[in-house]
Formats: C-alpha cells, sequence, structure tokens
C-alpha cells in the first residue's frame, strides 16, 4: 500500500467511515489515477472535471453514480492532501428525481409465495416487513426480536445508526415457526440454510 492510501485510509478510519464506505472510496481514487497514469496527488481540478465528463459521456453513467466518486476525490483532496477544494470547479452532478415503484399488494404477495421454500419466504416477509436492507437483515441475531414491544431493532445500519422497526403479530408468528423448524443457534437467518430449509 502506498504512503498516499495509507493516509487516506487512516483519515476514513479516524471519521468512523463504514467499510463499504472505505472500499468505494479508496477503489475510486485509484480509478482515477489510473485513467491518467499518474499518482493522484499532482492531479488538478481541471483532471476532475475531464474525468467526471469521462465517465457521464462515454461510459454513460447515471449521475447517481457518478456523484459517491466525485466525493470520494473530494474527500481525498481536502482531508489527504489538505488541498482546497472548490465546488464551482468541480460541481456535483445534477440528478433527475425519480419516484420509487410500489408494487401493490397482490405483486407483493406473489413475490412472497414465489419463494422455493419456507426459509425464503419468511426471509422475504422479513425484509419486506421491516423495510430493512438485506445487509441489515442477515445481521438479525435470534436474541433480537422484541416481542414484548414489538419490535426488530436494527444495530448500524446506514450511517452506522441504530433504529427500531415495528414487528407484526402475523411476521412474529412466522418468524416463531422458522425458529421451530430450523433451530438457529446465533443468527435468525443462518448462512447456509436457504437452500436446505424445507
Amino acid at each position: 500500500m502506498t504512503r498516499l492510501r495509507q493516509r487516506m485510509l487512516e483519515e476514513l478510519q479516524r471519521r468512523n467511515y463504514s467499510p463499504g464506505t472505505i472500499r468505494c472510496y479508496r477503489r475510486a481514487v485509484a480509478d482515477f489515477a489510473r485513467y491518467f497514469h499518474r499518482p493522484p496527488d499532482p492531479l488538478r481540478p481541471q483532471h476532475i472535471c475531464e474525468y467526471q465528463a469521462y465517465l457521464l459521456r462515454e461510459r454513460k453513467l447515471d449521475p447517481s453514480s457518478v456523484t459517491p466518486k466525485l466525493a470520494a476525490r473530494r474527500f481525498f483532496f481536502i482531508k489527504t492532501l489538505k488541498k482546497p477544494w472548490s465546488v464551482a470547479e468541480a460541481p456535483y452532478p445534477q440528478q433527475g428525481r425519480r419516484l420509487p415503484l410500489v408494487l401493490s399488494q397482490e405483486e407483493v404477495a406473489r413475490l412472497i409465495n414465489s419463494a422455493r421454500n419456507p426459509f425464503d419466504r419468511v426471509l422475504l416477509m422479513t425484509l419486506y416487513a421491516t423495510g430493512a436492507r438485506c445487509a441489515e437483515v442477515v445481521r438479525l441475531q435470534v436474541g433480537d426480536i422484541d416481542s414484548s414491544r414489538m419490535v426488530v431493532p436494527i444495530r448500524a445500519g446506514k450511517g452506522r445508526e441504530d433504529r427500531d422497526v415495528m414487528l407484526s403479530p402475523v411476521r412474529l408468528e412466522a418468524l416463531r415457526e422458522q425458529g421451530s423448524r430450523i433451530k438457529p443457534k446465533v443468527w435468525l437467518f443462518p448462512a447456509g440454510r436457504r437452500h436446505t430449509a424445507t
């Protein structure tokens, strides 16, 4: 690992960035340097603009994909290199707001009922009912289910924040039935069970 990469890693860790963000930021800066065939520290705002245009025009990336890459370069310049950064010189690409696609109740029911086995069905039900992300649900432990308050605590979710999500009686019963079937020891959805649970 180069000295600059080590410095950037230390700055990211010191600010408690998530491991996923750290990986993305380091990859984005490495790709930026690779594009110009030189280390990233001598590159200037005009290089940033040129690279951003390349991502948008030639690679045809969506602005929502370009913005995190630009945020990574901004972090690198300001926090790692301690150089000034002008948003006017390297503006974030404008993103159009799109309404999310919302499934009807019938579509949701079809999706859940299409699961190959009860394990996958309960997993899909939990994802839908809690609104939790996949990475959050797979980290749920058996002891996390709070049936007295009818909530499921999500720990270290997006932004490393904790939150509680509501749990309906129907979902609680489904989780209990699954627990009696597969008898999980630690994880609510243990790896390797989805193909064997029947």
